[in-house]
């Protein structure tokens, strides 16, 4: 089926290695720029998995309302793709995350429904409010929920993701780590780069303030896109080597280093990524690669506590 240039325009991003801020003797790391993506951000590669699935089993048609709960990057895609496809979208968001995303899912045309938050905090309960939000109107004719917690077209999404970094490397990578909000993209990642011959450590990576996966304890950060749910549906712990805590103080500071010293704009779960990629070449040491994502773009938080 044919989408529209601009859906032409998703994947096939950008892959460089770290310069300046990996110490010396300690392995390579290489970062996959998604914010290279049409709506800057790798949420792109899910939403076009899902939605062109969906329209081509007859699941959706056209002026269709899509509905999804969602921090915003996942929105961003979702109406764009939506927008692109003939398809309406309405977002149930929070003004726990950044404005500006937001405005670039009213951009594509998306209605915008908005849940409060406390005290700008993400939490487990916030984002089961959201969830019923957005349940209660996909249940409306006329309407269909994305699903971006349970669709097995997220996972499928990513695999590119992974085809695209082996291709790159020839292979050669021994530990690929990702933050994980539903788990889709480690684990569709790793999906595409064991099918190009290549098998990793995995890494999965969180926020300290909400340990989740380490713990089964919920806080509240300011990390946008992850660590929200405690049984991330898509993640399978038996493929994990490790499970890493990164604090978000810590990602946040990494976010401006990466922009002011590698020239990367990131968001939070890029700048966390990159925290523990980095002491995780330290560890290996010379000859080994270790790859990670830089999530989406920067200027999606411009205005919020990273850059600000």
């Amino acid at each position: 089926m044919a989408y529209g240039a601009g859906l032409s325009a998703i994947g096939n991003t950008p892959l460089v290695r770290l310069e300046k801020l990996v110490p010396d003797g300690a392995a390579e790391v290489w970062v996959k720029l998604e914010g290279a993506n049409p709506t800057g951000s790798y949420k792109d590669r899910m939403a076009i998995s899902v939605l062109g699935a969906a329209l081509e089993q007859g699941r959706v048609k056209a002026g269709d309302t899509v509905v999804e709960f969602t921090g915003g990057s996942t929105g961003s895609a979702l109406a764009f793709v939506s927008a692109v496809l003939g398809l309406k979208f309405t977002a149930i968001f929070s003004d726990a995350f950044s404005y500006t995303k937001q405005q670039a899912m009213e951009a594509f045309g998306a209605e915008v429904l908005v849940e409060k938050c406390v005290d700008g905090a993400i939490t487990h309960e916030l984002a089961e409010r959201m969830k019923a939000r957005a349940h209660s109107l996909a249940a409306q004719p006329g309407y269909y929920y994305a699903d971006q917690f349970g669709s097995p077209d997220v996972r499928a999404g990513y695999q590119p993701l992974g085809r695209e970094i082996a291709e790159a490397l020839d292979g050669g990578i021994d530990v690929f780590c990702a933050s994980v909000g539903t788990g889709a993209t480690l684990m569709g990642t790793l999906d595409g780069l064991r099918a190009a011959g290549g098998s990793p450590k995995v890494v999965a990576l969180e926020p300290t303030e909400s340990a989740l996966l380490s713990t089964g304890v919920a806080g509240a950060h300011n990390v946008e896109g992850i660590a929200v749910f405690p049984a991330p549906p898509f993640l399978d712990r038996d493929v994990l080597s490790d499970i890493r805590t990164v604090d978000q103080d810590k990602a946040f500071e990494m976010c401006r280093r990466l922009a002011r010293i590698e020239g990367i704009f990131g968001g939070g779960s890029t700048g966390l990524n990159v925290c523990a990629a980095i002491d995780l070449a330290v560890e290996l040491g010379p000859g080994k690669r270790v790859v990670t994502i830089s999530c989406d773009h920067g200027s999606k938080y411009l205005g919020g506590r990273i850059y600000s």
